[in-house]
C-alpha cells in the first residue's frame, strides 16, 4: 500500500492542543481534581489557569485547514454548492458527537447518584438535547451537556462564515481584506467582550489567522500570498500595540501559533504506518511520529468522550469512599486511568463512528 503524506506540526498542534485541554478539564472538574492538587499545586495550577488557551492553537489550526480544503474546492459560486459544502461539515461533525453526547447523558445519569457537584448538572431534557443536536445551546443560553462541546459549534460556525466569504468575494484580495478587518475587530473589540462568546465573531481573530496563515505559504499564486503577508504583517503590529495598553495572552498564542504555520506547517512526512521502508532506521523517531499520528488522528473523539471519564472517575472516587481518604496520590493515580481510558474510547469512536461516517455527505 503506498505511504501517505502527513504534516509533523499540523499533526503535533491537534494532539498537543487537545490533550492539553483534556487535562485542563481533569484539574477544574470534581473531587479528584481537588486533592490532586495537593500533591501537585504548582501543575493543576497551571493547567486550571493557562490550560484553556489551547483553544487558541484548536483555533488557528481549524482555520489553517479549512482554508486549505475550501481553498481547493470549486464550486463555491453557487448557492447550492456552497449550502452542500456547508451541510457536509455539519455532517462531519455530527456523529461522533451525538455518540459522545449520549455517552456523557448516561455518564451523568450514575453520576448523579454520588456526586453533588455542579459541574454534573440537572437532568438533560430534550429541548436541550435537540439544541445541542442543531449546536444552539450556547444562542439559547441552555447547560452545556459536556464540557467542550461548545467549541463544536463554533467550528460549524467559523468554516461556514469561511465558506460564505469564499463563495461571496470575486477575487482572494477582496477575501483577505474581509478576514483582516473580521481578524483585527474581533481581536481588539469582540474577543474582549464574554457577551459574544456563543458567536463566531469573538473567536474569528484567531480563525482568521490561520487562514491568513494557509494563505501565506500555500495557495497557488505569488501575488495573493504576498498580499496576505502583509496583512498579517500588519495585524501582528495591531497586536503588538493593543498589547501596551492591555496585555492579552490569547491573542500573542494565536499569532505566534500562525507564525509557526507559515514557516513549518507545510511539513510533511510519510505515513509510518504504511511505510514499512522507513521502520528499522530510526525505531525512536518512527514511535513518536507513529504516536503523534495516532493521537492526531483521534484528537476530535478524545475531545468529544473525556468528560464522561471525568463524570464516572469522580463517580467511582466518591461513590467508594475513597474521596474521604483526600489521598492526592491516589487522585492523580484515578485521574490518569481516566486520562488513559479517554483516549482508549476516543480509538473506538474514532473507528467506529468517525471513519465510516465520513461515508454520509451530499
Amino acid at each position: 500500500m503506498p505511504s501517505k503524506n502527513h504534516f509533523l506540526l499540523v499533526d503535533f498542534l491537534k494532539t498537543f492542543a487537545a490533550l492539553t485541554i483534556i487535562l485542563h478539564h481533569f484539574s477544574s472538574y470534581g473531587q479528584i481534581a481537588e486533592d490532586a492538587r495537593q500533591v501537585l499545586p504548582g501543575i493543576m495550577t497551571w493547567l486550571f489557569e493557562y490550560g484553556r488557551y489551547a483553544v487558541q492553537i484548536f483555533l488557528v489550526m481549524g482555520g489553517y485547514l479549512a482554508a486549505q480544503s475550501l481553498t481547493r474546492t470549486g464550486g463555491l459560486k453557487t448557492s447550492r454548492e456552497l449550502l452542500k459544502v456547508i451541510f457536509n461539515r455539519y455532517l462531519r461533525l455530527f456523529a461522533p458527537y451525538v455518540v459522545a453526547l449520549l455517552v456523557t447523558i448516561l455518564c451523568a445519569w450514575v453520576a448523579r447518584f454520588w456526586v453533588q457537584d455542579e459541574f454534573v448538572g440537572e437532568s438533560e431534557t430534550m429541548g436541550q438535547f435537540l439544541a445541542h443536536l442543531f449546536f444552539l445551546q450556547g444562542i439559547l443560553g441552555l447547560d452545556s451537556i459536556s464540557a467542550g462541546v461548545w467549541y463544536v459549534a463554533i467550528d460549524w460556525q467559523l468554516y461556514a462564515i469561511l465558506a460564505l466569504i469564499l463563495g461571496m468575494f470575486p477575487s482572494y484580495r477582496s477575501v483577505i481584506w474581509m478576514l483582516a478587518v473580521l481578524c483585527v475587530t474581533s481581536l481588539l473589540y469582540f474577543n474582549r467582550h464574554g457577551d459574544y462568546e456563543n458567536y463566531f465573531i469573538y473567536f474569528m481573530g484567531a480563525y482568521g489567522l490561520g487562514v491568513l496563515a494557509q494563505l501565506c505559504k500555500n495557495y497557488p499564486d505569488p501575488l495573493i500570498n504576498r498580499f496576505a503577508r502583509v496583512f498579517m504583517a500588519l495585524i501582528g503590529i495591531a497586536i503588538v500595540v493593543s498589547s501596551v495598553h492591555q496585555f492579552w495572552l490569547r491573542n500573542i498564542l494565536a499569532y505566534g501559533v500562525a507564525i509557526v504555520l507559515i514557516f513549518w506547517g507545510d511539513w510533511a512526512y510519510k505515513d509510518q504506518y504504511k511505510d514499512h521502508s522507513n521502520k528499522l532506521k530510526n525505531p525512536r523517531t518512527h514511535k513518536l511520529v507513529n504516536a503523534i499520528l495516532w493521537g492526531s488522528r483521534r484528537s476530535y473523539c478524545a475531545f468529544l468522550i473525556h468528560f464522561s471519564f471525568i463524570l464516572l472517575v469522580n463517580s467511582l472516587y466518591i461513590g467508594w469512599g475513597m474521596s474521604q481518604r483526600h489521598d492526592g496520590v491516589l487522585a492523580i493515580a484515578l485521574m490518569l486511568v481516566a486520562l488513559a481510558g479517554s483516549w482508549m474510547a476516543a480509538n473506538y469512536l474514532y473507528r467506529w463512528v468517525e471513519v465510516p461516517a465520513r461515508k454520509i455527505k451530499l
